[in-house]
């Protein structure tokens, strides 16, 4: 559900191929589990809806883990033969990655801060230095050492403080996004007592060094809903309660502004948001309303000098433009256009300096950085020559500095982290990612962008990148992903695990679909709420359109999506089983409309403007159309490949579990139908850097075993 982009193991894992073939005879005498049917009527609107599998959703129930465990049992079986082959894809995967590898270091306030890890580790290692890269080091968190005993921990949410001698930061061991937070002193390397929990994990200091702000979450929702204030050395039950977000369609945060200037409570909604400020200097004081809530207005701020620039949908901008206010007038009737809105150009953020004003554009779907001298001397655009990148702006915490820092990714060109001088239009690369074994060329791979024409007459963007030299005669093996929800843009980016698809013959394609944002923001309209079904019928022209240009053929396409991705695969399956001979579904949201009926579900209430509420007859009917469980028919499905895992709080587990039991009632066909749940991780999966390769190897078997290649 929300930020199911935030999704990076769906984005990192695939590329991919397939070959039309049923279950085998060695798989004759494993019998699929059967899940009982109980039924339970679901009555809406006058409507009622049968769910026979509605008790899943009781993980405390022992029936339930009964059966979980009985698919993965199968899955295992069904799998067994290609275990040493998923074997061989972890090592070959992991054999391409720099093990002992380190991040270039940035500077803020004074110190130099480097992320390293070493070989055979998973975890990474925090690390900073102080004023010179030559200084001694000063190790912040060994998190493979803070992991021993867990079979999954995330650390996140660091935070300095300003005078560099105390960090905050979130630790969650259940992959169930409830984050601990801690306070670590570094000058003694204590870690206090007092800990913060059910958080979001990230924090930030108020100038004084001892008051720090955290977002704390619904206990039963998740939803991040209050903000508090906890003082250094106090009991956090004592905690001041700041803010509380009482619509429920909404979030909260807090964060400092790069001016370290203003602490800033934000709210936010699909279609609406809201922020509050208050001088970092003065954390006891009351924060302020910026600009109070309008359905529709969005806007987000940032700080320079005496003024606020506003990134904003102000009188219909659609694809945004920048305004500023100053910091003692901040309501909208006070905003002064300083960049005007583009019909064709999507404003997607700045970075602000002390000389300069860098903007990150999308025009065409393809990314533009600008640079604009404030003294407005003539502004430029960094030149990129490809139609397959991904280019975006990333560490750049000091104002004071010529130097912009941005990171460069293709298809075809592993990711590189620059150093832009925006005087003298200079760069240095500072790193690009090592491809090792030595085999890796990128000039032994082509890419290229191509348009298919949606039912409608859209044209529907999609990339692709393969092996130089194969013929397009349709017997490819090609690998389709897309996401296609919340405004989220899949860029096109490099893929070293991608190599074990493209090496063996396969083509990966990108099918920037509605529901994104990568041709604007009415790209991102067309796909929601009562245009949702415009991203699976793209998703399904994209298909066809490879097929007869013969990229590919129905025995040899595979389609691979998560979270709301899976929501995506889902759909397809229903609408046009016969153009796949195999899809992976990760983390699926499959059972649409009893999941947003439910607003004791993590995050539901804050999905109402991006699928629409049910509880609207209208809303619920559309939903129901498409909603991937509700419309499983007794036909023939592709072979299927199901992911979850049982702490996923964003997909809650019972979704793909009931999904599978239904096709496995309802299906006409003898193809695989696998179900596989991590019974120890939640939406991310793994949290190891190379566990998560054995996921991945998990995907590719399935995909690579139906396409006949074993090796």
């Amino acid at each position: 559900m929300k930020n199911l982009v935030v999704f990076s193991i769906v984005t990192i894992i695939f590329a991919a191929s397939c070959n039309t073939k049923t279950t085998s005879k060695k798989h004759m005498n494993i019998v699929p589990p059967k899940a009982d049917k109980v039924e339970k009527h679901l009555e809406k609107h006058g409507d009622v809806r049968v769910d026979n599998y509605y008790w899943l959703n009781d993980k405390d129930d022992d029936e339930v883990i009964d059966y979980l465990e009985r698919e993965n049992d199968y899955y295992e079986k069904m799998t067994a033969h290609t275990k040493d082959f998923q074997k061989d894809l972890f090592e070959e995967m992991k054999s391409r990655i720099k093990e002992d590898d380190e991040s270039v270091p940035y500077k803020l306030n004074g110190y130099y801060y480097i992320t390293r890890f070493e070989k055979g580790k998973d975890y990474p290692i925090y690390t900073r230095k102080k004023e010179s890269l030559d200084a001694k080091e000063e190790i912040l968190f060994n998190v493979n050492e803070m992991a021993e005993g867990y079979s999954y921990y995330n650390l996140s949410g660091m935070s300095i403080s300003p005078d560099n001698k105390l960090i905050s930061f979130g630790v969650d061991t259940l992959s169930r996004r409830k984050y601990i937070i801690h306070i670590k002193n570094l000058e003694t390397g204590k870690v206090y007592e007092e800990k913060i929990p059910l958080t979001t994990g990230g924090s930030t200091w108020a100038n004084d060094n001892k008051t720090l702000f955290y977002t704390r979450k619904d206990e039963q929702t998740l939803r991040a809903d209050r903000i508090y204030k906890h003082v250094l050395g106090t009991n956090s039950k004592k905690d001041e309660l700041v803010y509380t977000e009482k619509d429920e369609t909404f979030g909260t945060f807090v964060y400092k502004t790069k001016s370290r200037k203003f602490l800033v409570i934000g709210s936010y909604s699909t279609l609406t948001s809201e922020y509050r400020i208050l001088s970092a200097d003065t954390p006891n004081e009351k924060f302020n309303l910026f600009q109070e809530r309008e359905r529709g207005l969005e806007y987000n701020i940032s700080h320079f000098g005496k003024d606020f620039y506003i990134l904003t949908n102000k009188d219909k901008a659609i694809n945004f433009k920048l305004m500023k206010t100053s910091e003692v007038k901040t309501t909208k009737e006070h905003w002064e256009e300083v960049i005007p809105h583009r019909k064709d150009v999507l404003l997607e953020g700045i970075d602000i300096f002390k000389e300069y004003l860098v903007v990150n554009e999308r025009n065409n779907g393809l990314n533009k950085i600008h640079i604009k001298p404030w003294d407005n001397s003539e502004s430029h655009y960094l030149p990129f020559n490809t139609e397959t990148y991904t280019a975006y702006t990333t560490q750049n915490p000091e104002f004071d500095t010529k130097t912009l820092r941005y990171s460069y990714t293709s298809l075809t060109t592993p990711s590189s982290l620059l150093d832009y001088n925006m005087e003298t239009k200079e760069q240095v690369v500072l790193k690009e990612t090592e491809v090792l074994g030595g085999k890796f060329d990128k000039n032994n791979y082509d890419s290229k962008r191509l348009w298919a024409t949606a039912e409608d007459g859209t044209k529907v963007p999609l990339t692709m990148v393969y092996k130089r030299g194969i013929k397009m005669d349709g017997s490819n093996p090609l690998l389709l992903y897309a996401y296609g929800s919340y405004g989220s843009t899949i860029d096109p980016y490099f893929s070293s695990i991608r190599l074990s698809l493209l090496d063996r013959g396969f083509i990966y394609a990108i099918a920037h679909v509605r529901g994104g944002e990568y041709l604007g923001r009415n790209w991102y309209d067309d796909g929601k709420l009562l245009q949702k079904k415009n991203t699976f019928t793209d998703f399904i022209d994209v298909s066809k359109f490879l097929i007869e240009e013969k990229y590919t053929s129905k025995d040899h396409l595979y389609a691979y999506g998560g979270s709301a991705g899976g929501l995506l695969m889902g759909a397809i399956v229903n609408m046009a089983p016969e153009l796949y001979n195999g899809v992976i579904a990760a983390v699926p949201f499959v059972d649409v409309v009893t999941t947003m009926l439910d607003d004791s579900i993590p995050l539901t209430t804050g999905e109402y403007d991006e699928w629409g509420n049910p509880n609207d007859k209208e809303y619920y009917d559309y939903i129901k159309s498409y909603s991937p469980y509700d419309n499983v028919e007794a036909k023939k499905y592709p072979n299927m490949l199901v992911t979850t895992g049982l702490h996923d709080s964003q997909v809650q587990y019972w979704e793909p579990a009931k999904w599978v039991a239904k096709l496995r009632e309802l299906k006409k066909d003898k193809n695989s139908l696998l179900l596989h749940t991590n019974m120890d991780a939640g939406h991310g999966g793994a949290s190891g850097r190379f566990e998560a390769l054995k996921e991945v190897a998990i995907d590719y078997a399935f995909i690579l075993d139906l396409e006949g290649i074993k090796d």
